[in-house]
């Protein structure tokens, strides 16, 4: 480790202090008193540790902090404080590059991760072009999330990469990974918004209480991102580290919460239509569907905000990596999960209830008539169960002049 330290207070130079500079003493003063005493009786006293090296065997290897003392403001608490100024410049390096054992294999990790999000998400537009006649547009917001996240972790490995190298960040790699990660937490939160009410999938327009979650959790995500930006290019010593981490943890639990109440509103909403419309067996399993939902997220913002960051406190150093595979994993089974429950296809249950209160009055017969009889109305669309048959259009239309 190379260490720069400088320590000044405020004052007027003398020529003692020049002489102190120079790692001289003064002529007057050489034979007077020892250079601690001279240090106490200047007003600025300045300093240098040019070299300060240390080095660790294997066992010896852990956690190691380099903290400052200013023992002088310990020992005269009676007095004011003397105001101290600090500056530091260190240099930490393993055998197989600056970042720390706990850090080294995040750049393996990432991008290895950003594979398995890529292959995820090309299955994912497979399946939505396979059955193009029952996707709907948040079926391509969330491939979209999917090709973020892996864009995402790809910059984050890259960006990991020149750090362990080179001992600093690329700049503009860095500026590629922040964005991303900024799309990545907005889309995240944007998409299991809408999956939660229901949009395009029952209804197209949202009502107010929704609009109003959205115009709390965007902002309140995007300051999260901003935060955690802050906190990846501020020293963990400095005041502002700590700020930021309270202000981002307090920030990411509101989002946390918020996003649960329009599932809590779906729930309640499909409670009372299983029991006033004729469609309750398909309200009872869409209200499966939904508690499920309700389940998965639980249990996803439970265990990265929680069970994750318990496990990084309490595993030894050389695994704390495995924090951040937890987190990555099991943001893939969410990924998975709800993909797999919100697919497009005709049998899925989430997608048979009526897209509006039309839809309620399409079964009802036609006539009574005995030449009638069992024939009901059906509407065309195209982004329905099926595609579009114009002969079944024609041949009720016969039927029906018969």
């Amino acid at each position: 480790k190379t260490e720069k330290i400088k320590q000044s207070d405020s004052g007027d130079k003398n020529a003692s202090q020049q002489a102190s500079k120079k790692g001289e003493k003064p002529q007057d003063q050489e034979e007077k008193m020892p250079p601690a005493v001279e240090a106490k009786k200047t007003e600025e006293t300045e300093f240098n540790v040019r070299n300060f090296h240390m080095t660790f065997g294997v066992e010896a290897q852990g956690l190691y902090s380099l903290k400052f003392h200013y023992c002088q403001n310990i020992l005269n608490r009676e007095a004011l404080p003397t105001l101290t100024s600090l500056q530091v410049e260190v240099t930490e390096k393993n055998p197989g590059g600056y970042l720390s054992a706990a850090e080294i294999p995040l750049s393996r990790l990432y991008i290895g991760m950003a594979g398995v999000f890529f292959t995820a998400a090309m299955i994912w537009v497979y399946t939505l072009m396979k059955h193009r006649y029952s996707v709907f547009k948040i079926h391509w917001l969330m491939a979209a999330l999917a090709f973020t996240k892996s864009a995402s972790l790809v910059f984050h490995s890259i960006n990991f990469h020149f750090i362990n190298s080179k001992g600093h960040p690329i700049e503009g790699w860095a500026v590629m990974y922040y964005i991303t990660h900024l799309l990545k937490g907005a889309l995240l939160f944007i998409t299991l918004a809408l999956i939660g009410t229901g949009w395009a999938f029952v209804k197209y327009i949202l009502s107010d209480k929704e609009k109003k979650i959205f115009m709390i959790v965007i902002p309140l995500q995007v300051l999260a991102n901003v935060a955690y930006i802050i906190i990846e290019s501020t020293e963990e010593g400095s005041t502002e580290y700590y700020l930021w981490k309270n202000i981002l943890f307090l920030v990411d639990l509101i989002c946390c919460g918020a996003i649960l109440f329009p599932v809590v509103w779906s729930i309640r909403h499909l409670q009372e239509a299983s029991t006033t419309d004729g469609k309750a067996a398909v309200n009872l399993e869409k209200l499966k569907l939904f508690r499920h939902y309700y389940v998965m997220i639980v249990c996803y913002i439970y265990f990265t905000r929680i069970i994750a960051i318990l496990l990084k406190v309490t595993l030894p150093f050389q695994w704390q990596w495995c924090f951040e595979f937890l987190v990555e994993l099991s943001t893939l089974i969410f990924f998975v999960l709800t993909g797999y429950k919100f697919r497009p296809a005709s049998n899925n249950p989430y997608l048979q209830l009526p897209q509006d209160e039309e839809d309620v009055e399409m079964d009802e017969v036609v006539t009574e008539s005995g030449v009638l009889e069992g024939i009901s109305k059906v509407k065309k669309t195209c982004n329905g169960l099926a595609p579009p048959a114009d002969w079944l259009c024609k041949k009720i239309k016969n039927t029906n002049k018969k």
